[in-house]
């Protein structure tokens, strides 16, 4: 308990000190890098008010066209999206590379429709995608289902390009994409440092931005989906139902219709849109007494990857400060104890957000809850969440998707005999990323609190200035 409480005390005075910092800019995001590319398309495309161009022009990023073949839908669904109607196919190893104009963490989004062209059923496609080094899909295929595929990473680009492979499972199999997306993330959407969640032990996660990550689940608790229309950043976030384990008698949904407050330095429109810190569910007491139980929410994951959880809160329940005290736990670890969203924010309706890292689980259930402390009041909220993203982290091979490295999968070709090549080069891969953990490490002990930056170009903000975000060490 005593370790608990010392690291409530240290976070608080942690949060505390970065929410006294300038007001975030509001103002729409505009990023430096933004390529959004129509694959297999002869014209380019305008969908919610985004233009897609097509990749077959002469200056396109598309470096192998010779070995490609665009596809167009010969049956078109009167209701379908027209960048889904063309894609890319790969019948050997093919790539994109996009240049860069600014360093820094990049969203990659890769979009799958499958339709049926030339005698072709993209369904039955099978391949892997490697995005500068990092192997994102192995042995892809859409399957069956006719539903669009949006595929979603972080990548840290510190050269003047993007590079995205396509490579073929093995000869006679190929690939495709309908929809391929560059951008420049919002400055800190990704801070550096997290907070390391395994059981009693107090650590901090150095490194963040120079890991990959995608995105798994993006959860809007307690309200409707949101649509890339009404994101600033293009995200889509989908209601928490189907997640939601607890009782939902304990439970209930808050809608807000007041301003949010983006005056402090936790959260911005970037971090998390309007819509969602708008809703919450919160789980309250009655009769008096406070309920001794959790809202908790459970989330498919891969086995044996770490994930970065951002938990997203925003007081829309309260009629004054003071009034909500509550513990959040990652897969049963108490992960911040007696959070008291007054002392942070110090007005209501104000975002913020928390990142933790879980560790390694083999259960393949990833759960986050909320629920009262020693310090919830009667006929008070015992509990409020507005928003959950879990991004997978690349695995110590550099791989999001196996156990395989990048290097391999290309040398693969044209054999296509991953597998076999599984004991051989297993221990390169680790040796390899082992290597690049020590020396990760030996920097984070260097530099321990490696705080990260508020955007510089925000009106009255000093580039001193850090962000109001969970750190810690490694």
């Amino acid at each position: 308990m005593e370790t608990h409480l010392r690291r409530a005390h240290t976070f608080s005075l942690l949060i505390l000190t970065f929410s006294l910092f300038s007001t975030l800019s509001l103002s729409t995001f505009s990023p430096t890098d933004n390529h959004l590319i129509s694959c297999g398309s002869t014209v380019d495309t305008t969908v919610d008010n985004r233009r897609f161009i097509s990749d077959s022009y002469a200056e396109s990023p598309l470096l192998s066209s010779e070995q490609t073949t665009p596809l167009t839908n010969q049956n078109p669904s009167p209701y379908s999206i027209q960048i889904y109607n063309s894609a890319r196919l790969f019948k050997k190893p093919s790539k994109y590379a996009f240049e860069i104009k600014e360093p820094g963490t990049h969203m990659v989004r890769l979009h799958f429709h499958a339709f049926l062209s030339s005698n072709l059923d993209l369904s039955d496609a099978q391949f892997h995608v490697l995005v500068n080094g990092y192997v994102a899909l192995s042995n892809f295929s859409v399957g069956k289902v006719r539903d669009t595929v949006v595929k979603e990473y972080f990548i840290w680009a510190d050269s003047d390009k993007v590079v995205i492979n396509f490579v073929p499972a093995k000869k006679g199999n190929y690939g495709f994409v309908n929809v391929i997306e560059v951008i420049s993330a919002p400055k800190d959407l990704i801070a550096d440092v997290g907070f390391l969640v395994n059981g009693n032990k107090d650590e901090k996660f150095v490194g963040l931005t120079k890991q990959a990550l995608e995105t798994v689940h993006r959860i809007n608790v307690g309200g409707p989906k949101v649509t890339p229309f009404n994101d600033t950043v293009w995200r889509t976030w989908i209601p928490d139902y189907e997640f939601l384990k607890s009782s939902k008698d304990l439970s209930k949904q808050m809608y807000f219709d007041g301003r949010i407050h983006y005056q402090y330095g936790g959260a911005s429109r970037e971090v998390g849109p309007d819509f969602v810190y708008k809703t919450a569910r919160v789980i309250t007491n009655t009769n008096g007494s406070v309920l001794n139980v959790n809202m908790t929410w459970e989330f498919p994951v891969d086995e044996g990857y770490k994930y970065l959880v951002r938990m997203h809160f925003c007081d829309i329940a309260s009629i004054s400060l003071g009034l909500i005290h509550f513990n959040v736990y990652v897969n049963g670890y108490l992960a911040y104890e007696d959070l008291d969203l007054s002392s942070i924010t110090d007005t209501l309706a104000s975002p913020f957000y928390v990142d933790f890292v879980s560790a390694d689980d083999s259960s393949g259930v990833l759960r986050v809850s909320v629920g009262p402390t020693n310090k919830t009041m009667a006929y008070g909220v015992d509990g409020i969440l507005n928003g959950v993203e879990i991004m997978k982290m690349n695995n110590s091979v550099g791989s999001l998707d196996g156990k395989i490295c990048a290097g391999m999968v290309l040398k693969s070709w044209p054999r296509g005999n991953i597998g076999a090549l599984v004991p051989i080069v297993a221990g390169v891969c680790l040796f390899l990323s082992l290597a690049a953990l020590m020396h990760r490490r030996t920097v984070g002990r260097r530099n321990p609190a490696a705080w990260s930056k508020l955007p510089t170009e925000v009106p009255g903000v000093g580039s001193n200035h850090g962000n109001q975000h969970l750190s810690g060490k490694a």
